[in-house]
């Protein structure tokens, strides 16, 4: 996996840096210790790993600003990180680069029930933010498997989904407002508590931009009223071709749960054998389906939906009675990655995203490519959405099998834009994705998207490396023409 190149200068001034940084974020804020600096070397993908050259903790808004302003003088690249969960590369360090780190960002500053929002720093955790309300009866929708560790900034650096983004939306639909630092150190405010703000959608573009347009210090989010009633389906089938075909059956009939997870055998043995939630063990492929809202509505639901899963081919089917059995379902799911570590050493996880009435012909091509690489395959993905999470079982000390492991997620991902999907539906493109880009869109598409970065950043010092294949400089993009070292009409003001 190729990353920029380390600039000599950079490297030379690594001493005044380090100084420099400390007069702004004192104390125990400015890491140089190479021992020390091991611990931010990679994020959750861990095949690719780089030490920074600094890491900065710093805790306020102003010393994030004035470390950016430092960094942009000085010509200096910066990578933002937050809980290092991210799955896809987005936060590996460079060894020229200053990794800024926002873990100390975790308070939560207001929580505004009559405008159903919370005010949150992006170090806060994804399941902070619903403890904080759940005391009144609201929560905060968006709810990834890592929910418990992953923060909220970078869940919109990544534009998260989870469990119940079906019904609810990712967290680009579940977010009001952001306050942002650029490279130079300015700092913006985006959106707000009302709903509907006028302008571009800046909001929305930042959401997503891993890293790489600015850093996000303030997120404000929506919260919404726990329902009713809540229930799980527990549906097992003896393929997985039919269970995807299910989940095609359940949506084409206008039925929307709040979620609909999908596990293959590999998948379920592992999270029954880790967390005991009761799933049936003498099935291919099994469905959780969720329901909320009225208990009128709910109970009719599950009635229709046992209906079309015995259409479909199921072979069983367990509704939950109690909220101690819906939350011991759901358990499984949640734990079903860590769980995986059961059955193989490594695991590589992949993320993809297809339409729902392909998911048995991309299915049945997965197995196949499985027997073609020689490596298993354990499903676990959000089926009602169309997002693959396949988990591509290796071992890594044996050599070539990662080699071979990324070689078949390559192939898994151009499959899914083969059929009309997207190379990723939440875990970011990071370096990943990164040379699979080209798959998916145009040279004109790719240019057109980093003059967007160029807009923000025009050095291209905020995340360099990621997301783009090959990263031009803005004045190649047609930003700035300089000739003989003058731009045209250098008297014109430019912004």
């Amino acid at each position: 996996m190729l990353m920029p190149a380390p600039e000599e200068g950079t490297l030379a001034k690594r001493g005044a840096l380090v100084d420099a940084l400390r007069a702004i974020v004192p104390g125990e804020g400015v890491i140089d210790d190479p021992a020390a600096l091991r611990a931010f070397e990679s994020d959750g993908l861990t095949a690719y790993r780089q030490p920074p050259m600094i890491a900065v903790l710093p805790s306020t808004v102003e010393q994030v600003s004035a470390v950016l302003a430092l960094c942009h003088r000085e010509g200096v690249k910066v990578v933002p990180r937050g809980a290092g969960t991210s799955l896809s590369g987005g936060a590996l360090p460079l060894a020229d680069g200053v990794l800024l780190g926002l873990g100390k960002f975790n308070r939560v500053l207001e929580i505004d029930y009559g405008n159903r929002a919370v005010v949150v720093q992006p170090g806060v955790t994804n399941l902070a933010v619903t403890g904080a309300v759940a005391a009144e009866g609201f929560y905060y929708a968006p709810d990834p498997s890592s929910q418990i560790a992953c923060t909220i900034g970078g869940n919109v650096a990544e534009n998260s989904g989870g469990v119940h983004c079906l019904k609810y939306g990712l967290t680009t639909n579940n977010i009001l407002g952001l306050q942002m630092v650029l490279m130079d150190g300015t700092v913006l405010r985006l959106g707000g508590r009302h709903l509907d703000p006028g302008g571009y959608d800046l909001v929305g573009l930042m959401t997503g931009s891993e890293g790489l347009l600015g850093v996000i210090t303030e997120v404000t989010v929506r919260i919404l009223r726990r329902p009713e009633s809540q229930r799980a389906l527990l549906v097992g089938f003896p393929d997985s071709e039919s269970a995807g075909d299910c989940v095609a059956r359940i949506i084409g009939a206008g039925i929307i749960p709040a979620g609909m997870e999908m596990m293959d055998r590999y998948a379920i043995q592992a999270a029954e054998a880790f967390v005991e939630a009761g799933y049936p063990l003498d099935v291919e492929a099994l469905l959780i389906i969720e329901l909320d809202g009225p208990t009128v509505e709910v109970d009719y639901l599950v009635d229709r939906i046992g209906a079309l899963c015995r259409e479909a081919g199921a072979v069983s089917l367990r509704a939950s009675e109690n909220e101690a059995e819906r939350e011991r379902f759901w358990a499984g799911r949640k734990a079903a990655f860590p769980a995986v570590g059961r059955i193989s050493p490594d695991y590589y996880c992949m993320d993809g995203t297809i339409p729902r009435h392909k998911l048995p012909v991309v299915l049945t091509r997965m197995a196949a490519m499985s027997q073609r690489y020689g490596l298993r395959v354990a499903n676990v993905f959000h089926a009602g959405d169309g997002n693959l999470h396949p988990l591509i079982l290796y071992d890594a000390n044996q050599p070539g099998e990662l080699e071979r492991a990324e070689e078949f997620g390559a192939e898994i991902l151009k499959l899914c834009v083969e059929v009309g999907g997207v190379l990723t539906g939440e875990h970011g493109v990071g370096v990943e994705k990164r040379d699979l880009m080209g798959e998916m869109f145009t040279e004109i598409d790719l240019n057109q998207q980093q003059r967007v970065k160029c807009a923000f950043d025009p050095e291209g010092r905020l995340n360099p490396g990621k997301v783009f294949p090959v990263l031009h400089r803005c004045a190649e993009l047609g930003r700035v023409h300089v000739r003989k070292g003058e731009t045209r009409f250098p008297d014109i003001p430019r912004f």
